[in-house]
């Protein structure tokens, strides 16, 4: 093995070989484990999120494989429908061209030839993330048998009357003029203003005042709103006001959708514009009334003053009319919800138009039933609520979108403007009668990403044929995904699923948190804190970071904020941490909470992880190879029978892990076992044995075996959090350890019960440990070399303890350094010593003649002197009610750490110093 660990020069010739030999695709063999994974859009690249989501289910996938499951991590992606179309079009702007210059047929072909150019990259970083799908049942949500799945249910679903078409209120995007889905849209608190309006009353004196954060909707007013209960109102429901510049009357209804301390109390009723206005006009049968066209000015429903007239420009004008008029009360700044479109950013309007919809909640009702049976869970269950809460809230589903890249729509027209739902033209003309002559028009309209994405789990099978695949691997075994898309996606994959299978797709939904910075902040590229998870791979210069994090930005603030953030966050790039190092940071954060702190100084931590694990398994070879490894005969020491007892609890804890989707705790249990047990104790005690000149070759022979055997169970154990350096090492290791196989991919993954625990050596050895981190404890408050030989003395100690001591002697003078301990009487006296504790045993380092007392006296005084002023920083900082309550609870939590440890510092600290100026006054 190379002396330096270097990802760099192993991850990607690992993959290439994994890929090449075929190690991805299922064993056929044993139980199906399934996994499909969240399709990324065509036009993505891969972010800290789908890493984070990536290695969850990657790590799922290899420990199930290695267990014998017959595994399959399906892939694919999805056709992004408002995205790709939104690239290709940029790209023929700046040629000066349009979509509708190349008409329908030639602009689709572009967007395919776009997709096979370009489309490929998010597949690229996956296998640099060590991604172990089946590439060769890569899908497509456009391929032709996704498709014929989607037309398929599409058609089925109409014939049974939960598909319809109808005009009702949908998202609006004037820009891209396109219905959205309430995914599409991003609602977040803007700055405005809330205008107060006065209705006259049309039958008398007075007016009532509505306030309105859109008042350039009024022109489309049905009604005036008062709660039924307000004793202001109340006289006044039946009555009419008179609409301001439409000169139209409009009825003041009673309706408890009205909040009586809001505003006036008084609500305008615009139910072709407003959601929740719609509702209220259906319970009152109130008109729609459309004042807008498809790209947000204002029609011929308006007077003609503001016809033709952009909604912000109409609104300018109307408030100018109105307040010439006398009919503004006043005028106040108000925060409100603004949506927007996630692709155009353009402020979305609710608007009427002709749109297919899904009739949802005779599909909703037996999804809600599968989750109250336990048919699907939900990790954690929390979620569950959730999920139930909007379920039972459901609303008919917008399926249609006015874009040409996607699924089109199964419909033809004839020329009276009728309808016919088929799987093809010719089913259309054949099951209606339609003779050829009469010329059919499709749909133009596609459908919604959505609808195709509801249908991954079985769709990427070969339904609707029952094929093999289908039968195997659905349902899956769990869906990994955020929860920000539980609604969106998860709960329509569980209707569809239902509707067309019978069966759920998914047993189990681990819904996983979102990934924020080191600060709590959301990702994202205004913020300038966005990090590439590949520039954490493979590393990246702070000039490439910087062109990177800015390019496109327009605003020169901004601009010189984020190269300022970045140059202190990264002063000189990001170093290259290789693939596995981000993988174990990532699956350590893979608790069940909703937000999730990544940290660079984890990933660091992790990077120092694998290389200790390579030193060590450099270390073991170089003992191990070539060497007697026979077993007949052989003595395990105390040390071995720890190791391997520790072992069986880490696999133990690792099992339990998986078991319970919390890969926090396998990465935990993994890495506490690597560093410290394995590395740090078992390393050291094992060269108090091969290194030894007494020790027999028995128990040499075991300690190797023991070592060897070992270091490729904890392999296997590392695996599916870090593959690529587990391969790397077991490859080396397999012949001396007589492993089977080829690649550690497909090796058994060692159970816990195939691992024999010691009673007997855990406590023994800990006992030992213990003795040896007290001595070096003393050695370190004293500033004496640890290579130093001490003379020990005991006191207090019980049989048990001398036992313990005279079996391990060998490890105790080696490991602690020091002089054959003796053992005092009863009753005798100690001189002044150190001490370190070891339940009711005193191991004692005499301090004559180690230490020039009055040089170790200001030593101490210093030492003393920064740890109370540390406290007294620290105490007061911690008393501040305004940190306690805004500070997050991690830091709060480590700051009442750091306080109990100097408080004992300051003790300890306190006690030598009296040993110390005991020793002086001698």
């Amino acid at each position: 093995m190379d002396k330096a660990y270097s990802p760099a020069d192993i991850e990607s010739r690992i993959y290439a070989h994994w890929e090449a030999s075929g190690y991805f695709a299922p064993s056929a063999a044993g139980p199906a484990y399934s996994i499909v994974i969240p399709p990324p859009n065509v036009t993505g690249t891969l972010h800290m999120g789908h890493a984070f989501q990536d290695t969850i289910m990657d790590a799922l996938i290899r420990f199930h494989r290695m267990r014998g499951f017959n595994t399959l991590w399906q892939p694919g992606t999805d056709h992004a429908g408002i995205a790709t179309q939104m690239v290709v079009e940029r790209q023929l702007n700046a040629a000066g061209q349009s979509r509708v210059d190349l008409g329908r047929e030639a602009f689709v072909e572009r967007v395919w030839q776009w997709k096979e150019a370009s489309g490929g990259m998010i597949a690229k970083q996956m296998r640099r993330l060590g991604a172990s799908v089946d590439w060769q049942r890569d899908v497509f949500t456009l391929d032709p048998a996704l498709s014929k799945a989607v037309t398929e249910v599409f058609v089925r679903l109409y014939e049974e009357g939960l598909i319809y078409r109808g005009k009702r209120l949908v998202n609006w995007d004037p820009v891209l003029k396109t219905a959205l889905s309430d995914l599409e849209v991003i609602a977040e608190e803007e700055s405005g203003s809330l205008w107060h309006l006065r209705y006259p009353l049309c039958d008398g004196p007075g007016y009532l005042v509505v306030a309105t954060t859109r008042p350039e909707t009024m022109l489309g007013d049905a009604a005036v709103a008062v709660h039924p209960d307000d004793e202001r109102y109340r006289h006044l429901i039946g009555r009419k006001v008179r609409l301001p510049l439409a000169d139209r009357e409009l009825p003041i209804i009673g309706d408890t959708y009205v909040d009586p301390t809001f505003g006036s109390g008084c609500v305008k009723i615009t139910p072709a514009h407003d959601f929740n206005d719609y509702e209220v006009g259906q319970r009152h049968e109130l008109p729609l009334i459309t004042i807008m066209t498809l790209d947000a000015t204002l029609n011929d429903s308006v007077p003609r003053a503001y016809r033709g007239l952009d909604r912000f420009v109409a609104r300018e004008k109307i408030i100018a009319d109105l307040d010439a008029i006398g009919l503004i009360e006043r005028i106040e700044p108000h925060k409100l919800t603004v949506p927007r479109g996630d692709r155009s950013n353009a402020i979305l309007e609710p608007l009427l138009t002709d749109q297919w919809f899904v009739d949802i909640k005779p599909l909703a009702a037996p999804a809600i039933r599968a989750v109250e049976s336990g048919e699907v869970r939900f990790v954690p269950e929390t979620w569950t609520g959730v999920y139930y809460e909007w379920m039972h809230k459901i609303r008919d589903w917008c399926i249609s979108r006015q874009l040409w890249w996607g699924h089109r729509i199964p419909a033809w027209y004839d020329p009276d403007g009728r309808w016919y739902v088929a799987r093809s033209e010719a089913e259309a003309r054949s099951a209606h009668g339609i003779d050829p002559v009469t010329p059919l028009r499709q749909d133009d309209d596609v459908l919604d990403t959505w609808f195709s994405s509801a249908l991954w789990p079985f769709s990427t099978q070969g339904w609707p044929e029952e094929t093999p695949a289908l039968q195997t691997y659905y349902p899956t075994a769990v869906l990994v995904t955020g929860f920000d898309i539980i609604f969106f996606w998860v709960a329509r994959m569980i209707m569809m699923g239902l509707k067309f299978t019978r069966k759920a797709p998914f047993r189990a939904v681990y819904i996983h948190g979102l990934i924020l910075d080191q600060d709590g902040q959301k990702m994202s590229k205004s913020k300038g804190n966005v990090i590439d998870p590949l520039d954490i791979v493979d590393g990246i210069s702070l000039e490439a970071l910087l062109e990177k994090r800015t390019t496109g930005l327009m605003q020169p603030q901004m601009k010189s904020a984020i190269e300022k953030a970045t140059r202190k966050q990264f002063p000189q790039g990001i170093a290259a941490y290789g693939t596995d190092a981000l993988r174990l940071c990532l699956a350590r954060l893979a608790t069940q909470s909703r937000d999730l702190r990544f940290d660079m100084a984890r990933v660091e931590e992790y990077r120092n992880f694998c290389n200790k694990l390579w030193n060590a398994a450099r270390y073991v070879l170089m003992n191990v190879e070539d060497q007697d490894l026979n077993s007949q005969g052989v003595e395990y020491s105390l040390a071995d029978r720890w190791i391997r007892s520790r072992l069986a609890g880490m696999l133990a804890r690792v099992e339990s892990g998986f078991a319970d989707y919390r890969l926090d705790n396998v990465a935990n249990a993994l890495y506490e076992f690597t560093w410290h047990e394995f590395c740090d104790w078992y390393v050291e005690f094992s060269k108090a044995v091969l290194q030894s000149e007494s020790a027999p070759p028995a128990a040499k022979r075991g300690t190797r075996i023991t070592l060897i055997q070992t270091l490729e169970t904890l392999l296997r154990a590392l695996h599916p959090l870090a593959p690529f350096i587990s391969e790397e090492i077991w490859q080396r290791v397999r012949v001396s350890a007589g492993a089977k196989g080829d690649t550690l991919m497909r090796a058994e993954f060692p159970a816990a019960a195939a691992v024999p625990t010691d009673a007997q050596a855990e406590p023994e050895m800990r006992w030992v440990m213990d003795f040896i981190l007290g001595v070096r404890q003393i050695k370190g408050e004293m500033n004496i070399a640890l290579s130093r030989k001490l003379e020990v003395l005991l006191q207090n100690s019980s049989a048990k303890d001398v036992e313990y001591l005279q079996r391990n002697l060998h490890y105790l003078m080696r490991l602690a350094g020091v002089e054959t301990p003796r053992v005092l009487a009863a009753r005798e006296a100690a001189p002044i010593s150190a001490v370190a504790l070891l339940g009711n045993l005193e191991i004692l380092v005499p301090m004559k003649g180690l230490i020039e007392p009055t040089a170790e006296l200001e030593r101490l005084a210093k030492r003393l002197r920064k740890a109370e002023i540390d406290l007294s920083k620290l105490e007061a900082k911690l008393s501040n009610s305004q940190f306690a309550q805004n500070a997050p609870a991690d830091i709060v939590a480590k700051d009442q750490q750091r306080l109990e440890e100097l408080r004992t510092e300051i003790g300890q600290l306190s006690a030598q110093a009296t040993r110390v100026t005991k020793l002086k006054d001698q």
